[in-house]
């Protein structure tokens, strides 16, 4: 679903399109089987829900979704803004996640670059610091990885050394996030 999603946006050229789906955002999950008609109608001869994800009891669902509403409601009242890493770094992980790993590299970069000026001295705390020099020590990855993205496919090992860079800026992220709290 999400590689025709893909497909539309790129044919119609709408960057505003709906982009990604996710289990988790589901109302619901059914499995089941029925006739063509049936299906589309949104019927089955036989279906089950199913929970949408690992532990994803209604409660727990609830809890996490509110927590982003709280930064929502900061950065539209003006009292926290976006630093440009976390909407490139966000493009990069749905695009490598949709298997597009040319352009998750590529956003990969320019991110990373972003994450490293705009939160160098952000945390005073031992992991942020260590992950930050892990970051400066392997960015020349992340760049000769663009590089290759820019003439091809990439190879295997960085399409994971794209993946595992991307795990620590995340991981920075987070951390930012709830040292905050």
């Amino acid at each position: 679903m999400n590689r025709a999603l893909h497909a539309q946006a790129l044919a119609s050229a709408n960057p505003h399109s709906r982009r990604e789906l996710a289990a988790e955002g589901a109302e619901r999950v059914l499995i089941g089987y029925g006739s063509g008609e049936e299906t589309a109608a949104g019927k089955f001869s036989e279906a089950r829900q199913v929970e949408a994800g690992p532990g994803a009891s209604r409660r727990r669902r609830r809890e996490e979704e509110l927590r982003p509403q709280e930064r929502v409601a900061a950065m539209l009242g003006g009292r926290e803004s976006a630093d440009a890493c976390e909407t490139l770094l966000l493009r990069a992980r749905a695009d490598l996640d949709a298997g597009r790993d040319r352009e998750a590299t590529l956003q990969l970069r320019v991110g990373l670059e972003a994450l490293l000026a705009e939160l160098k001295d952000a945390l005073a705390d031992l992991g942020h610091e260590k992950d930050m020099g892990a970051l400066q020590e392997r960015k020349a990855k992340a760049g000769e990885a663009a590089n290759a993205a820019l003439g091809g496919e990439l190879a295997p090992e960085q399409r994971q050394d794209v993946k595992d860079l991307l795990e620590i800026c995340e991981r920075i992220l987070r951390r930012r996030r709830v040292l905050r709290g």
